[in-house]
């Protein structure tokens, strides 16, 4: 007797519709991210945990994946010649990364785990396939990036938080 064919399930993205949600932070995610468009999101992302104290981004690195925050918090730190200075904390229904995804440049700051995390990831590629499959909704994640970017520049205490 044959199985029956399975379709590969979904990532589970409710923890992350409801941290961002929940995030009231002026410029958020939320505005333009709508959870029904995280239906759709959910084929682009995957999940990934870190334990505190566990990098994510390193400083300098050539790398343009996006990283959206459902639980814990990070810790955004820049190096420079006088030492570490700390930059942000990075709470759930956030992001890290938009930066570099849209300058193409090197990570600005490096970012690490301040609390035991999940993050789901969105890789240039990922972004790329959303773009011919739901151009819809990867125009909502641009605007919802370029939105959270134009707010930490106009905030000048994470002007230098922008990764």
């Amino acid at each position: 007797m044959n199985s029956p064919t399975t379709s590969p399930q979904q990532p589970d993205v409710s923890g992350l519709i409801a941290a961002i949600a929940r995030n009231t932070e002026a410029g958020g995610l939320a505005k333009h991210l709508e959870p029904f468009r995280w239906k759709v999101l959910a084929d682009y992302v995957h999940p990934l945990t870190r334990k505190r104290g566990e990098l994510l981004i390193a400083q300098g690195d050539i790398d343009r994946k996006l990283y959206f925050v459902e639980s814990g918090d990070l810790k955004v730190d820049m190096h420079g010649p006088k030492g570490i200075i700390h930059l942000a904390i990075v709470g759930p229904g956030s992001v890290v990364g938009e930066g570099s995804f849209f300058s193409h440049l090197a990570r600005s700051a490096s970012v690490s785990a301040y609390s035991d995390c999940k993050v789901w990831v969105m890789a240039p590629a990922d972004f790329d396939k959303l773009s011919h499959d739901n151009a819809n909704v990867a125009l909502a994640v641009a605007m919802a990036l370029g939105t959270i970017l134009a707010t930490r520049m106009l905030d000048m205490s994470k002007r230098l938080a922008v990764i």
